[in-house]
This record gives structure tokens, sequence and C-alpha cells, in this order.
């Protein structure tokens, strides 16, 4: 069984920040790809940022500049830095992460419950 849990998501100013954190725990083997999205009031699901096993990082035309993906392999855990929020941010922001579990030789997607995240005066 592996799970994902993110957390750090409140109510924040603009122009304020947070960070977001993802754990992911479990028969976990290895963890490829892992991936922020967020889902606001109305919207569809958005890709925000991308990061690969090795490091390299993608990220939404709507945050570049101002958000930051990074993992730390060791304790199986990915964050997304939000400097300069904006009311528009406000969303739920899920966590995705591509793994291998021990028993089974493919890569499953697992999916976090999400963290909710307010920008508003």
């Amino acid at each position: 069984q592996v799970q994902l849990v993110e957390s750090g998501g409140r109510l924040v100013q603009p122009g304020g920040s947070l960070r977001l954190s993802c754990a992911a725990s479990g028969s976990i083997s290895s963890i490829n790809a892992m991936d922020w999205y967020r889902r606001a009031p109305g919207k569809q699901r958005e890709l925000v940022a991308t990061i690969t096993s090795n490091g390299s990082t993608n990220y939404a035309d709507s945050v570049k500049g101002r958000f930051t993906i990074s993992r730390d392999n060791v304790k199986n855990t990915m964050y997304l830095q939000m400097n300069s929020l904006k009311p528009e941010d406000t969303a739920v922001y899920y966590c995705n992460a591509y793994i291998s579990i021990a028993t089974s030789p493919y890569e499953y997607s697992y999916w976090g419950q999400g963290t909710q995240v307010t920008v508003s005066s």
C-alpha cells in the first residue's frame, strides 16, 4: 500500500509565500516523475509543475518564475515553494507520483488527498 500525503496549504495574503509538501510512504521501490496539480473552483484540473527522478523540472506558464518544485529522494518527499501568490492561485493542490512498488515490476500513478490554498486579503 502506498500513500501520498500533502500538507502546507492555508490562507495567505496576496504577495505572500507558502511551501507545500507531499510525502510518500509504503512499500516503495522507486519514485519516478512527480507532479503538482491544482483545481480551482469551477475550473478544470491544471498541471502546475513536474519533476523527474533526476531533478529536471517543468512549469505551467502561469506559475513560471514564482513557483519552484523540488524533491528529497531520501525522504520520498516533494515540495512546491510558492512565492508572489495571487488570488488566482487559489485552488486545491494535489500531488501525483509514478511509483514502482516492491511486489510489481510496473509503476503506478498515485494521488494525494489535496491541500487547500487560499490567496485572499
